[in-house]
């Protein structure tokens, strides 16, 4: 039976990504653990978060699934969602600064207290439905229309180092990097287990996807 293996590292909405992935699982077996080898044993892996980069971090050293990490975002197609995306990158500015795993390279940036759209002051957070513009082709975007609208919670957003690396882009004061992709990996900043049949359209394609980009 193919497995796909959700990070346990004591921080964020697991068992809700859990139980979205189990929804659309096909004959595969969704685990949450934090258990080095049975991470390395799984056919997919998922990185979820949510709350502060900082404690996010210091979990992931104090489980010991840093290493593993490194390991099998090689090798296996790898999904991170929302600060499990931010973790892949190089360095956020949250909690004054804090190194990430330097998976991909990039910076995380705070929107600012004086976020501005269309005259109006924006409330950060940014927290709700917005429309997610893919840039790229990617099987995990199959049968999602183009503009289709995600569930948000964040702060604060990603800024790939290299334009290539994202996948799809939203806007909330400035355009932003909704989601990014190199080879097996890919990642989310939206809520896929609560943005509906659209959110469980990517679980599902990620259920499928060799770890090939197109």
């Amino acid at each position: 039976m193919s497995t796909v293996a959700v990070i346990d590292y004591g921080m964020g909405n697991l068992h809700s990504v859990a139980k979205a992935l189990e929804h659309v699982a096909d004959g595969q077996q969704v685990i949450v653990t934090h258990d080095p080898e049975r991470i390395r044993a799984a056919d997919r892996v998922v990185l979820p978060g949510v709350g502060a980069i900082r404690d996010c971090m210091a979990e992931m050293a104090r489980q010991g699934v840093v290493e593993v990490i490194h390991e099998v975002v090689r090798t296996k197609p790898f999904l991170g969602v929302c600060v499990g995306m931010q973790a892949l990158m190089d360095f956020s500015a949250e909690n004054g600064g804090t190194p990430c795993l330097g998976i991909l390279p990039g910076r995380v940036e705070y929107f600012g207290d004086n976020l501005m759209q269309q005259g109006e002051r924006l409330k950060v957070p940014h927290m709700g439905w917005n429309q997610v513009h893919q840039e790229r082709q990617h099987p995990l975007w199959r049968d999602i229309a183009q503009d289709e609208r995600f569930y948000f919670v964040h702060s604060y957003y990603v800024q790939p180092a290299e334009a290539a690396l994202t996948a799809a882009s939203a806007e909330y004061g400035v355009k932003f990097t909704a989601a990014v992709t190199r080879d097996n990996v890919f990642a989310v900043q939206f809520h896929p287990e609560k943005s509906q049949h659209a959110g469980l359209a990517l679980y599902a394609n990620f259920l499928r996807w060799d770890g090939q980009g197109v």
